[in-house]
Order: structure tokens, then sequence, then C-alpha cells
């Protein structure tokens, strides 16, 4: 139950941020409410494919270089 509780208040926080950022950006309710509703489904498309194309440079060793490594160089 916890769970559902945190996940219903990231999708609606992602939704205020966006629909804020959007009406500051263009003063129309209809374009801010238009990407408040585009952008959780945006994240539910593209997040499977960012996750699987991570998968994918793991498996070709790119966890083998740890992570400040990679920011030293």
């Amino acid at each position: 139950m916890l769970l559902l509780a945190r996940k219903t208040s990231q999708v609606a926080l992602h939704m205020s941020v966006a629909f804020v950022v959007t009406y500051v950006c263009t003063g129309s309710l209809a374009t801010g409410g238009l990407a408040a509703i585009l952008e959780p489904i945006c994240n539910v498309v593209l997040l499977p494919l960012h996750d699987r194309l991570w998968s994918k440079v793991q498996a070709k060793g790119g966890a083998s270089i740890p992570f400040a490594a990679q920011r030293a160089a």
C-alpha cells in the first residue's frame, strides 16, 4: 500500500512540474495541461527503452569500469 502511495505521489509531482513549467513558459492553461498529460506517458514509454539500452552497455563490459574512474577520465 505504501508503494502505491509513493508511486502516485511521484506521478502527481511529475505532472505538476510539467504543468507549472509549461504554463510559466507559455501562459497557456491548455498547453500546460497537455504537457502534464504527455510527460508521464512519455516516461512510461521511454523508461523501459532507456533501461534496455543500459543493460546492453553493461553486457558489453561498460560495468567493468568503476564509476569514479569514469568521472576522472
